[in-house]
């Protein structure tokens, strides 16, 4: 036999490990359904197919270039004014859209047209991340916070829209402009909630009975909906939510006619403090507005599901307090 063709398998073998070498150093997510893990990096992220033209939008901030080799499990460092972010919790919601991906569903839809995102270039920051339960059940909104300068929806956007959709609920969770001011991102979340009506059908979601969630800044706009209406911040005529989730917010403006609300905060919280949650809480009592109030002894600002303190299972009681509006609109 040829020296050559002896040396061939090994040749090949060779070539064999160089290539997985350079494959596994240039992952980016080269599968469509290739799992991240807390040890993959943003450019994974960034460069996985199944986030395709839209991957800048699951990370906090606007216009910002991240560092490509920053790792996953470090993602709490780009969300300062959060605490307890969980990267495993973080992954295991991206990797549930790549899932959702894969079995052929749309998971992220722009509310805004071309024509609008050319008028108002920032309008390209936006748009809705869906989180399917049921066909036809209610769906909810979930707006993250970060001062109106972030938005942390790897924190307390996609997990708790996976929690509520493994209840069979409809879930978005809403990207809106930061940097601009609460008036503007308000203005974004009653534009999502137009188009969500608007194509209800072709979503597969129920329009009777659904909620608002927000959490810090995205309470704010949550709660603002809920008091004024979709129509007040330049959306359609719509129908008030059946219930509202406020998650460690300073917002205390009440309105004579407050859906159903269940508010959230930790006592060591230096940005929402609790005293104010206190306060709206009386006042949307004094109105007759059914409210269910939590406050933990553990817990600062921006705690999230598995925080691995008092809080946990705090969601499940939100969804819970959800389902009560829910029957009770039905009722009616």
């Amino acid at each position: 036999m040829p020296q050559f063709a002896r040396a061939a398998p090994w040749l090949l073998l060779a070539f064999a490990v160089a290539a997985h070498g350079q494959l596994s150093q240039e992952r980016l997510g080269t599968v469509k359904g290739d799992h991240l893990t807390a040890d993959d990096t943003i450019q994974d992220l960034l460069g996985h197919p199944a986030f395709a033209g839209f991957a800048p939008l699951l990370l906090p901030w606007d216009d910002r270039t991240y560092e490509n080799g920053m790792r996953l499990r470090v993602v709490g460092s780009l969300l300062p004014y959060h605490s307890h972010v969980d990267p495993a919790i973080v992954v295991g919601a991206l990797n549930h859209m790549i899932d959702d991906v894969s079995n052929g569903k749309t998971v992220f839809y722009d509310f805004y047209t071309q024509g609008e995102k050319a008028e108002e270039p920032a309008k390209a920051h936006t748009g809705l991340f869906f989180f399917r339960g049921k066909p036809g059940a209610p769906f909810a909104v979930v707006s993250p916070g970060g001062g109106f300068s972030y938005v942390g929806s790897v924190h307390e956007g996609f997990p708790y829209a996976v929690a509520i959709s493994k209840q069979g609920y409809n879930a978005f969770v809403l990207k809106y402009r930061a940097g601009a001011g609460g008036t503007v991102a308000t203005r974004d979340l009653a534009a999502a909630l137009s188009y969500i009506f608007r194509n209800a059908d072709r979503l597969g979601v129920g329009t009777e009975a659904y909620s608002l969630w927000g959490s810090s800044a995205g309470a704010r706009m949550a709660a603002a909906i809920g008091s004024h209406g979709a129509a007040r911040f330049g959306g359609d005529d719509l129908p008030r939510p059946s219930a509202v989730v406020m998650a460690y917010t300073g917002h205390s403006e009440v309105a004579d006619h407050e859906p159903p609300t269940f508010a959230v905060v930790g006592e060591r919280d230096g940005i929402a403090s609790p005293a104010v949650m206190e306060r709206r809480v009386a006042a949307l009592r004094r109105t007759g507005t059914e409210v269910e109030f939590l406050r933990y002894s553990d817990l600062g600002h921006g705690f999230g599901p598995g925080t691995g303190t008092s809080a946990e299972g705090w969601l499940d009681r939100a969804i819970r307090f959800w389902e009560q509006s829910i029957r009770s609109k039905t009722r009616r």
